[in-house]
């Protein structure tokens, strides 16, 4: 009897501390990522943050940054009428918004590597 009683007692704490272990561990981000996709405002926050990280770090010259944020506007503004037509955003539309982040972000990797900014090189 003592022994399962203490069989019992160990199950009880292990019982006890595996929603413990669940508990800790990090919650993905929901917000910002939905289904195997990025939200669209962190997609958009996070190319930002990369044209600003390269004025910063001189890779990106003005004029290369301007243009950039131009078209990250651009994709702003297409992303609006996009919501504001009947239904709201399609999938469709969602893949063509994604589709098209995807090339920005390629070109943004393309000027901050393409050496025109770098100071004092």
């Amino acid at each position: 009897m003592k022994k399962f009683s203490l069989v019992l007692a160990g199950l009880g704490i292990a019982a006890a501390s595996v929603p413990g272990a669940a508990i800790a561990a990090p919650a993905p981000h929901f917000a910002s990522y939905q289904g195997g996709w990025q939200s669209i405002n962190a997609r958009q926050a996070k190319l930002d943050a990369r044209i600003n990280q390269g004025i910063r770090s001189g890779s990106l010259t003005r004029a290369e940054a301007v243009r950039l944020r131009a078209q990250l506007r651009d994709l702003g503004r297409l992303e609006a009428r996009y919501r504001a037509t009947r239904p709201g955003l399609t999938l469709a539309e969602r893949r063509d918004l994604d589709r098209r982040f995807d090339a920005l972000s390629a070109r943004i990797r393309i000027e901050k590597h393409d050496r025109q900014g770098y100071r004092g090189r």
